[in-house]
């Protein structure tokens, strides 16, 4: 795998501590031009350590040790400072508010060699292999419900739930829902009321791990499907 320098100025020093998490974006953008240009501005204030492009060229904007400005207000497992502690990959594509796609298999090709790269030089639990929307749910939507999950796990990328067993009809407990998905590290709260924050969490986890229904609604079979990872 070719990968071709494009640095960014857009950066600082890490906090400390391992690099234990790594998270999947879309650029949102119109192009790659577009896409580059803003991770290379300095006004912009944003940045990754890599962009793929959707013929599956790896752009390297910044050292891995390098703490890139990817994340934003975000959390998970209780860690606030998710920049500090992660690995952040740009995917062209141009997401929900302009002509969302499916990604190429060139580009996932192209990604899933090159998470597997990052993942023998750092200690990430397949866990802990994340997208923008799970660290910043109800903020963020990327990479969202098209990007391939199942067929990244498959190759060695995160986790995939697989198969669950028939879940009982009744609609589940939410305050069991938020107490899974707290324990898997979303940040919800735990109030047995169906809020705001709690619905966009599980739309979160949909469009990760349940992408043929994105509806924040709770139900059965998602529960199954949240145990089963924890599991």
């Amino acid at each position: 795998m070719q990968i071709i320098a494009r640095p960014s100025p857009n950066f600082n020093e890490r906090a400390g501590g391992a690099v234990d998490m790594l998270v999947l974006h879309y650029t949102g953008m119109i192009s790659r031009e577009h896409a580059m240009a803003r991770l290379c501005d300095p006004k912009s204030q944003a940045s990754a350590h890599y962009l793929i492009d959707e013929e599956g060229r790896v752009y390297q904007m910044l050292a891995e040790e390098r703490r890139a400005w990817h994340a934003g207000v975000s959390c998970w497992a209780g860690e606030r400072d998710v920049n500090s502690c992660s690995i952040g990959i740009e995917l062209v594509n141009p997401g929900h508010d302009l002509d969302y796609r499916n990604f190429p298999p060139r580009q996932m090709e192209a990604l899933a060699q090159l998470c597997l790269k990052i993942l023998s030089r750092h200690p990430i639990p397949a866990s802990r292999v994340l997208g923008h929307s799970d660290v910043a749910p109800g903020r963020k939507r990327d990479p969202g419900e098209k990007l391939d999950w199942a067929w990244l796990a498959g190759q060695g990328v995160g986790i995939w739930p697989g198969q669950t067993a028939a879940p009982a009809a009744a609609a589940p407990d939410i305050l069991e829902v938020q107490k899974c998905l707290a324990r898997f590290g979303y940040d919800i709260p735990q109030t047995g009321i169906y809020g705001t924050q709690t619905r966009a969490v599980i739309t979160a986890f949909q469009r990760h791990f349940r992408p043929g229904r994105v509806d924040g609604v709770a139900d059965a079979q998602g529960l199954a499907i949240l145990k089963l990872l924890l599991s």
